[in-house]
């Protein structure tokens, strides 16, 4: 798939660095996506993740431009125009507040190195999805 440009528009164009995008998925399905990211072939590719408790929702901290191409059913990604929420690099840099109150860090920078890869987040969403949908399917 690819745009006028001959570029693949799923994959992130870039943006100011440590700028991150957010993707926003109910959190059952955000929670099985982590485990699944965490225990795969790359353990590394998934990025800080904020729990909103009153939303009920999981955000996947991912790089700028990735909203542009993100296309996955039941989630979103917010554009952030490079105002998005700067990752610190360093492991003395202590983990920044949450952008907005009442979520909370997950798996907060720090823990983690970088933010959330966008194709291993979409296939683990799908994996998922279909795991929730045989586990509701037996009941």
């Amino acid at each position: 798939m690819t745009d006028s440009r001959g570029s693949d528009p799923r994959t992130p164009s870039g943006g100011p660095p440590g700028c991150c995008e957010v993707v926003t998925v109910p959190a059952r399905q955000g929670l099985e996506a982590v485990d699944i990211l965490r225990r795969g072939e790359a353990g590394d590719a998934v990025g800080p993740v904020l729990h909103d408790d009153v939303g009920c929702t999981l955000g996947f901290l991912v790089p700028p431009g990735t909203a542009a191409g993100w296309d996955v059913p039941g989630s979103t990604c917010e554009e952030t125009d490079g105002r998005g929420l700067p990752l610190a690099t360093g492991s003395d840099v202590p983990a920044p507040e949450p952008p907005a109150k009442g979520p909370d860090w997950l798996l907060p920078p720090g823990d983690t190195d970088s933010a959330t890869d966008p194709a291993a987040l979409r296939e683990a969403l799908g994996e998922a999805q279909r795991l929730l949908d045989a586990v509701d399917g037996c009941r």
